[in-house]
């Protein structure tokens, strides 16, 4: 049975293109290499209907689907499971920039393309797309559909959800919905591209999305500041809000602790502040009117910032060369740091910015409370309530004693986003990491309506199973495969 299902992929998208044995193990790891399962074969399609065509194969043969992009994903979403059942759908041959209309701001892009090509094409046009992650050199547009990524900019621009026009999906039966519409106003019925976006892969295949574009800035201006309380973070997020308005395009917070990591492992990167505050910003202003008009509205904010008492010190960057080696600091030196420490248990949360501040304190004590001298390293988009709440050993402890008891520690952290009405997962998705710890959360109506929706769209539930939602133990694909 899957020697013939094979032959057939292998007509389809030529043999070079259907990897299996030692060929495919690259792609049966996550990215954080703590999850490796097993795979019949990784197929890599070149087109949408080569795409469809391996669908309709995969549900003849009742084979699992396991969709997958640059593997960049964190919650194990492109990952196999260990059964050896399912094929690798990797879709990193769709490439393709297809058209840039900017008339109307839009492009419109295969999922295969990584996002910094994607960026790179807006502003060869002029324009700006505004998706921006650490991974952009890596991650691809259908990974980040697929998880409706986050980023650094969601404050000013929203979520990739926010960014999507439309879509270009395969089907669970291996049908083509052609939704590649450049519409801002469609109100023609369900809104079945918010439904795929965010899926993780679950309900249908994206192939193509048509994207927003946006203007390119003028003039941006970056800074790193220093808050003497969280509170006092949060209340100058709301005056830079009121003094920035739309302009205000990144507003990202990191620890004390977390600084004081990089000082510590990684002083490659160096801090233009001194480490005495217990929170940091890094802040910038995107202005669409020039140079001059940027830096006086910057100066005017964060000036009386200073006279109101919610800023301690500032690092103004003076050049594009500065700018940019303040966002190594959250871009690169952050993780880095945090390897060379030893690695922490890591989490990624939201919660309503009005109450980050009680979140914080609460789950620090309850922390300390069970894992005495444990150290939250917390960082994330302040703007949008997204916070990465990581917790990394005791100075004195082993990494290894502390992942010891990791579904311990995810708990008190998750117990605490769910009593400040937060989420267990921001930006980074359910997967399969996630996937069992979801029931505590979510409520038994909202789990059955998402169980119900996964069984009209995929019936045969061959959709990237197991992830999201707990693949039920009689599902169809289950069942002994027909005859070829």
């Amino acid at each position: 049975m899957s020697a013939s299902l094979l032959n057939r992929l292998r007509d389809t998208v030529g043999a070079s293109h259907v990897l299996t044995d030692t060929d495919a193990e690259a792609y049966l790891t996550d990215q954080h290499r703590r999850i490796t399962g097993r795979a019949l074969a990784v197929v890599r399609p070149a087109s949408t209907e080569q795409v469809a065509q391996v669908v309709r194969l995969c549900v003849k043969h009742r084979t699992p689907i396991v969709p997958q992009g640059g593997n960049t994903g964190l919650m194990g979403a492109a990952t196999p499971d260990g059964s050896g059942r399912a094929i690798v759908l990797s879709l990193t041959r769709l490439q393709r920039i297809r058209a840039i209309d900017t008339d109307n701001d839009t492009l419109t892009v295969e999922a295969g393309a990584v996002l910094a090509k994607v960026q790179q094409a807006a502003r060869e046009a002029g324009r700006l797309f505004p998706l921006s992650l650490g991974s952009e050199g890596s991650c691809t547009i259908g990974g980040n559909l697929s998880t409706n990524a986050g980023g650094t900019q969601v404050l000013r621009y929203g979520n990739t959800r926010e960014l999507a026009l439309g879509l270009e999906v395969v089907t669970a039966e291996g049908e083509i919905w052609h939704g590649l519409r450049g519409l801002r106003k469609d109100n023609t019925g369900y809104a079945l591209r918010d439904l795929y976006v965010g899926s993780e892969g679950t309900l249908g295949i994206i192939t193509a999305a048509t994207l927003k574009l946006y203007p390119l800035p003028q003039a941006q201006h970056t800074a790193l500041l220093a808050f003497g309380c969280i509170r006092d973070a949060v209340a100058f997020l709301s005056a830079a809000r009121a003094g920035f308005g739309a302009s205000l395009t990144a507003f990202e917070l990191m620890s004390g602790t977390a600084l004081g990591l990089i000082a510590r492992h990684a002083p490659e990167y160096p801090i233009p502040l001194a480490l005495n505050a217990p929170w940091y910003a890094l802040i910038e202003l995107s202005d669409a009117e020039g140079e001059a008009h940027a830096r006086e509205r910057f100066e005017a904010v964060v000036g009386q910032a200073f006279e109101d008492g919610l800023v301690q010190d500032a690092a103004i960057a003076e050049s594009l060369q500065q700018s940019q080696a303040l966002w190594r600091l959250r871009d690169e030196a952050l993780g880095e740091a945090q390897k060379r420490d030893g690695s922490n248990v890591k989490h990624d949360v939201s919660v309503p910015i009005s109450r980050i501040p009680d979140f914080l304190v609460a789950t620090a004590a309850a922390l300390q409370a069970r894992f005495p001298g444990v150290r939250p390293v917390a960082f994330g988009h302040l703007g949008d309530g997204n916070l990465h709440y990581n917790v990394s050993p005791p100075l004195d402890g082993r990494p290894a004693d502390t992942f010891a008891v990791e579904d311990a520690i995810h708990e008190v952290v998750h117990d605490s986003v769910h009593a400040h009405g937060g989420s267990i997962s921001a930006e980074h998705g359910i997967g399969q990491t996630k996937r069992d710890v979801l029931p505590r959360y979510k409520s038994a109506v909202e789990l059955n309506l998402m169980h119900r929706l996964k069984a009209a769209f995929d019936p045969l539930g061959l959709l990237n199973p197991g992830k999201v939602l707990a693949q039920p133990a009689s599902h169809p694909h289950t069942e002994e495969s027909p005859a070829p």
